[in-house]
C-alpha cells in the first residue's frame, strides 16, 4: 500500500504529500485559475472546497489503495502535482500522470519529477510495470515520456477524449530492470555531473593514470597507457550499447577537470544484481566524489530493479575500501586471488548494499 508519509527527493525537487499547510499556495493556484494543470484531477476550482480537499479528497485515492497524489515541490513553492493510479498490486502495474505550472514549464521538471516516482515504483514499491499515456497530438508529453526512460509501445484509437472529441493516445512502458530505453547516459548527484565519455577527456584521462604510483599499482591497464588508447577508450570502448560494460565520466558540476569514472559490470537481470567499479584522478582525490558517485550509481541500478550492488576491492587497497563502507557498502568476505592487478593477482574483498543499505 501506498505510505502518506512518502516523500522522495530529485535533484531539484521534492514530492509529497498535500496537507492543510497547503492551503495558502493551493489557493493562489486556484484564484488564478491555473488549478486544472497545477494541482492532481478533483481539486476544487473554487476557494471554499480547498480546506476539505487538502484533509481529506486528495487523500481518497491513497486510501483506497490505487494510487496516490503528490505535490512537486521546488524551492518551497508547488510546481505542480504528480499521481499513481490504477495500481493493481498483484499484477504489479500502475499508471503515472503528472501536470506542471504553466510558469515553471519548460525547467525540465516534468521529466525529473515522472523519473523520480516511477523509479520508486519500480524499486522500493517493487511495482513491475508503470504506463504513460499522452495523446498523439501532446508533443510535449511525448517528450516526457522519453526523457524519464519510457519505451513508446503503441498507439490506441479513439482511447482519449477531450473538448474537441475522441484523439488517439501514445502508450509508454517501463518495466522494473529496464535500463531506461530512451536513457541518455547521463546521471546527476549532489556535485558531479554523471555523463558518457568524450573525445576530449583522453588527455585527462592519459594525465591521471600517468606515472600515478595507485593507478600503477592497481589498475592491471595502466602500464603502458597511451595516448591512442585513452582516445580508443573514450571514443569506443566506454560506449557498449548496453547496461553491462556502461562507464560514467565524472565531471565536477562547478567545473575543473575529470574527476574520474565509474563502470557498471557483470550484471546480472536473472539474479538481480551488478558490479561497479571506479577510479579518481590524482587531482580529484579526497574530495568525496568516488562515495558520492558510487552511492548515486547504486542508488540508480537498485532503481532500475536490481536487488544486489556489489563492489571487488584488493585487500591492500585501504583507500578504495574505506570508500566503500563510507558509501554504506557491507564486507561479506575475502575472495583469493580475486582480481588482476599489473603484476599478477591479489586477493579481493567482496563488499555489496541492498536496497535498504540506501
Amino acid at each position: 500500500m501506498f505510505d502518506e508519509h512518502l516523500t522522495i527527493q530529485t535533484e531539484r525537487l521534492v514530492l509529497r504529500a498535500f496537507g492543510p499547510g497547503d492551503a495558502e499556495r493551493v489557493r493562489a493556484i486556484v484564484k488564478e485559475g491555473t488549478h486544472s494543470t497545477a494541482l492532481p484531477p478533483g481539486a476544487p476550482g473554487y476557494l471554499a472546497g480547498i480546506a476539505q480537499w487538502l484533509s481529506h479528497g486528495v487523500h481518497e485515492l491513497r486510501k483506497s489503495g490505487q494510487g496516490m497524489h503528490l505535490a512537486i515541490e521546488a524551492g518551497g513553492a508547488i510546481v505542480g502535482a504528480i499521481s499513481l493510479f490504477k495500481t493493481h498490486w498483484g499484477a504489479g502495474t500502475t499508471e503515472v500522470g503528472y501536470g506542471v505550472h504553466p510558469s515553471y514549464r519548460g525547467r525540465g521538471f516534468a521529466p525529473e519529477a515522472v523519473r523520480g516516482l516511477t523509479d520508486w515504483a519500480l524499486g522500493p514499491a517493487r511495482l513491475r510495470r508503470v504506463e504513460l499515456r499522452a495523446t498523439v497530438e501532446n508533443i510535449a508529453s511525448l517528450r516526457v515520456a522519453e526523457k524519464a526512460g519510457f519505451t513508446r509501445e503503441g498507439v490506441l484509437r479513439g482511447a482519449g477524449f477531450e473538448d474537441d472529441g475522441p484523439h488517439d493516445v501514445v502508450v509508454f512502458g517501463r518495466l522494473r530492470g529496464d535500463a531506461g530505453p530512451g536513457f541518455d547516459g547521463f546521471l546527476q548527484s549532489e556535485r558531479l555531473l554523471l555523463r558518457p565519455f568524450q573525445k576530449r577527456d583522453a588527455f585527462d584521462v592519459l594525465a591521471a593514470v600517468k606515472d600515478d604510483a595507485e593507478m600503477l599499482r592497481w589498475m592491471p591497464w595502466v602500464p603502458g597507457y597511451t595516448l591512442e588508447r585513452a582516445l580508443d577508450w573514450c571514443t569506443r570502448v566506454a560506449h557498449p550499447g548496453s547496461l553491462s560494460g556502461l562507464t560514467f565520466a565524472l565531471e565536477p558540476r562547478d567545473g575543473g577537470r575529470l574527476a574520474g569514472a565509474l563502470g557498471v559490470h557483470r550484471v546480472d537481470r536473472e539474479r538481480g544484481d551488478a558490479e561497479i567499479g571506479y577510479w579518481i584522478s590524482p587531482w580529484a582525490r579526497r574530495q568525496g566524489y568516488a562515495v558520492e558517485a558510487t552511492r548515486r550509481v547504486a542508488g540508480w541500478l537498485i532503481a532500475q530493479g536490481y536487488i544486489r550492488v556489489q563492489l571487488m576491492i584488493a585487500v591492500g587497497n585501504t583507500a578504495s575500501r574505506a570508500v566503500a563502507r563510507k558509501a554504506g557498502f557491507v564486507e561479506e568476505g575475502m575472495i583469493r586471488q580475486g582480481l588482476p592487478i599489473p603484476h599478477g593477482r591479489a586477493d579481493a574483498v567482496l563488499y555489496s548494499i541492498l536496497r535498504e543499505g540506501l
